[in-house]
């Protein structure tokens, strides 16, 4: 609109003039829009087609866009399990810090279930005590044994010594159940051994593996009752939470709220331009943005990064094929921005809606005197130049006009 209002400074209001003034014309009568065309046909024409021209310049080389916004990341408050609630240790727009409490579950299965496994544990520590004692009986038993195997071996000596000498007092018969009672003996002596093998097993290996399962229950036990409280895990405000003692709370179908991390989206935007402007928007370019949360103002910014790929071509593996024609929207190019000057965005809210206008520069290629360019190349450059600062003009008029469209938009 401004440069059509220029071509026409220059083309219809001189001619008026001069046919008003000096030809002594009237409107109306030799003055009308069929005459005015006429004479100016063609400068009317090379005007519009001027004005066409340099707005195709201005808002592909100045690419404005309204879908600007400063995006924060949140967190779902859930438990990892469903349960009632039994204790609320926070209220709803409260700051909390990483290993803060928020809310705690109904936890009595799972005192139960941790008071077991510390029984178990106990319980094994008594069979241990147990085993250790049967371990000095199962060794008494290796001596008793030891001394009644030693007790029949000399009786059989002594026996068998008088046999092969003659001696009526000692028959065959009486060896033969002394070499038996030996035999007894000294199996009694190895099932003494094995006695202590057994309950040193039993003490070394069985009761050490079940205080271990014991232990492991008593951990999980521990878990089941750490996970019945939900913790903050970063710095962060509470919003949206309502839970009162006595909700379910299922991690499902009910969140309990939502956490906003502290910083979270401050100081970068985000931007989405059309995608003629892919080959103008690049990382390092300056913009600008106007806010409605900060209103009256113009922020510069710098251009961070632009994302590589465009939202709307993405696609999920299904059982359909994809058909083009089916497609939505175009899409834009995502273009991540900062400001220049720290501080300068820190008090506008994350999530707040902008207008902002992306500048192409050729200062540098103007000012180097090496640089073989052609007249035409100087001249669209300075041209390109000159109508971004009009551009940058628009911007703030828009960002004076923009709180009177949002207010007229809420109905306030």
């Amino acid at each position: 609109m401004l440069e059509l209002i220029i071509c026409s400074l220059v083309t219809i209001l001189p001619d008026y003039l001069l046919r008003r003034k000096f030809q002594d014309k009237r409107w109306g009568r030799e003055i009308n829009f069929f005459t005015v065309w006429y004479e100016l046909r063609w400068g009317i024409t090379l005007c519009a087609m001027l004005t066409i021209s340099l707005i195709t310049v201005v808002f592909y080389y100045h690419p404005q866009t309204k879908n600007v916004s400063s995006y924060f990341r949140t967190v779902t408050i859930l438990s990892e399990s469903a349960g009632r609630v039994a204790e609320v240790y926070v209220e709803n727009n409260s700051k909390v810090s990483a290993g803060d409490r928020i809310f705690g579950l109904d936890s009595t299965r799972q005192e139960a279930a941790l008071e077991t496994a510390m029984r178990q544990i106990e319980e094994v520590d008594a069979s241990l005590a147990l085993a250790q004692s049967d371990r000095a009986a199962a060794e008494a038993a290796v001596d008793q044994a030891q001394a009644a195997l030693t007790q029949t071996t000399d009786d059989l000596e002594r026996q068998r010594s008088l046999f092969e000498r003659g001696s009526s007092a000692v028959s065959e018969r009486d060896v033969e159940i002394l070499e038996n009672e030996r035999d007894v003996r000294q199996g009694a002596l190895d099932a003494a051994f094995a006695g202590i093998d057994a309950v040193e097993a039993n003490i070394t290996v069985l009761l050490p593996a079940r205080r271990a399962s014991a232990e492991a229950a008593l951990e999980q036990a521990e878990v089941e009752l750490d996970k019945m409280t939900v913790y903050a895990g970063t710095d962060a405000v509470v919003e949206q939470f309502a839970l009162q003692v006595g909700d379910i709370v299922n991690p499902i179908l009910r969140p309990a709220g939502v956490l906003v991390p502290r910083g979270s989206g401050s100081g970068r935007f985000q931007a989405g331009f059309s995608q003629i402007s892919a080959q103008v928007v690049k990382p390092g370019g300056v913009a600008e943005i106007t806010c409605i949360s900060k209103p009256f103002t113009i922020i510069p910014m710098v251009i961070t990064g632009v994302q590589d790929v465009i939202a709307a071509g993405q696609i999920r593996p299904s059982d359909r094929l994809v058909d083009p024609q089916n497609q939505g929207a175009p899409g834009s190019v995502t273009v991540f921005m900062e400001p220049i000057y720290p501080g300068q965005t820190d008090d506008i809210p994350p999530g707040s809606r902008c207008v902002a206008n992306a500048y192409t520069s050729f200062h540098a290629e103007l000012e180097d005197p090496d640089a073989d360019l052609g007249f035409l190349t100087r001249v669209s450059m300075h041209v390109v130049d000159t109508v971004g600062l009009v551009h940058a003009a628009g911007l703030r008029i828009q960002s004076l006009l923009l709180p009177l469209q949002t207010l007229v938009l809420t109905g306030h």
